[in-house]
């Protein structure tokens, strides 16, 4: 039938492949060649890992426009609108240029089916193409190795780190994992390991690919700066550069820094980049739903934190913000999530646990995740209710000026919530 909404179109997209998730790149490759474009003309810098590719994609944006480059970026999931993961010079594109691109990519198709983020990987690229941008930088959806952008050769490629996430498609250990992320590594070109005790598999690997690893720890260095307040970041070729603490809160977040400037500056010699911007930009990158704090007579914290990991990290961002007040968590996670591994770490800072499940299809019910707590929340207060704005207006209801209210544990929880906010 023929479409003409964004949501019409993605609402088809998902019907057009069997499986939610399909890892390959023969289909997507043999869809990219019949679209017939010559290339993306400008460097690309490919970013993988478990957690932090995000906020690495959002400073690589912000220090490359602040130095006045047009940036082209690719991202995902989305948190509001589908439009977020597609980013031109930082504005999300419109959804008439989306459609457009969308009817290309079904035009060249043919009998050749494609997932839903495959689908809208081509089309990203195909509106990258188009626009001509100085540099594009591509967030791995999942893996690495058979992700849909890994149909590009990246002239730099990122692992921000490796934890314990999608194991059923990536492997059960640490060193399966980083097989699969070190797969967007490519021969003679740099490879920027973010995670100073990634596992030594990944390295490993990216040396078998031919690629010239730069890890940080180890060729890179960063470290706190006392008398100035910010920090030291290091390169292979001993450049060092005083910087200011980045904007995005966390110590995790100094890692991010320091891979992204790192595959920035492995491109120096098509795009310099002077130390005014690199400054400049580490103040000016944001990204929503990452230890995302909203001031208000409740304090809400909103973070996507959605595996062992990335709660562990939201869990000493917590420690060093809160204040006395007391802190209630929106809670969820999807189903094929460890919910007792990524509610443990939280449990000593949460006073009352208010369990839910987003409206996403994959999302856990709120009672099978209230059975699979049991344990972690022995002794400690906890509900279930039905919708995640419930949740939220029972948690604020409750709450005192000077509390907080953290709601986590995947992208659809956190997107609900901001949606709830700005109602």
């Amino acid at each position: 039938m023929p479409m003409k909404t964004l949501d019409e179109w993605l609402a088809w997209q998902s019907t057009l492949h069997p499986n939610r998730m399909a890892l390959g790149l023969e289909r997507v490759a043999d869809v990219w060649s019949r679209l017939g474009v010559p290339g993306l003309g400008c460097p690309v810098i490919t970013v993988g890992g478990t957690n932090g590719k995000g906020s690495c994609v959002a400073l690589i944006e912000a220090m490359a426009q602040a130095a006045g480059y047009r940036t082209a970026c690719y991202t995902s999931p989305h948190l509001l609108r589908y439009n977020e993961r597609v980013r031109i010079n930082g504005e999300a594109v419109t959804d008439e240029a989306l459609c457009a691109a969308f009817a290309r990519v079904e035009g060249a198709r043919g009998a050749t089916p494609l997932t839903y983020f495959e689908f809208g990987t081509l089309a990203a690229l195909d509106l990258f193409a188009a626009a001509g941008p100085d540099l594009v930088v591509l967030e791995v959806g999942l893996g690495g190795r058979l992700d849909a952008v890994n149909l590009i050769d990246a002239d730099c490629a990122v692992v921000t780190s490796i934890g314990r996430d999608h194991m059923a498609w990536l492997g059960e250990t640490p060193d399966a994992i980083a097989v699969e992320k070190a797969g967007i590594f490519r021969c003679g070109r740099p490879a920027i390991i973010g995670q100073p005790d990634a596992p030594e598999r990944l390295r490993a690997q990216a040396q078998l690919l031919g690629a010239p690893v730069f890890q940080v720890g180890r060729e890179l260095g960063m470290e706190r700066d006392a008398q100035s307040g910010g920090w030291i970041w290091r390169g292979s070729d001993g450049e060092r550069l005083a910087l200011p603490i980045p904007a995005m809160r966390g110590a995790h977040q100094l890692h991010n820094a320091a891979a992204a400037l790192a595959s920035l500056r492995s491109l120096r010699a098509r795009l310099p980049l002077p130390v005014q911007a690199i400054r400049a930009g580490l103040g000016r990158a944001r990204l929503p739903g990452r230890f995302q704090v909203v001031p208000g007579t409740v304090t809400w914290i909103l973070d996507v934190a959605h595996n062992p990991q990335a709660a562990a990290a939201l869990a000493e961002n917590l420690r060093g913000f809160r204040g006395s007040g007391r802190v209630r968590a929106v809670f969820g996670v999807l189903a094929d999530k460890e919910a007792e591994a990524v509610a443990a770490p939280l449990k000593p800072l949460v006073d009352a646990w208010y369990l839910t499940a987003s409206r996403d299809a994959r999302a856990m019910p709120a009672a099978r995740l209230a059975e699979c707590l049991s344990d972690v929340l022995d002794g400690t207060q906890h509900a279930v209710w039905a919708s995640v704005p419930e949740a939220i207006d029972a948690a604020v209801a409750a709450s005192a000026p000077g509390d907080c209210l953290l709601i986590y544990g995947s992208f659809t929880i956190v997107g609900e919530a901001l949606a709830r906010q700005i109602e």
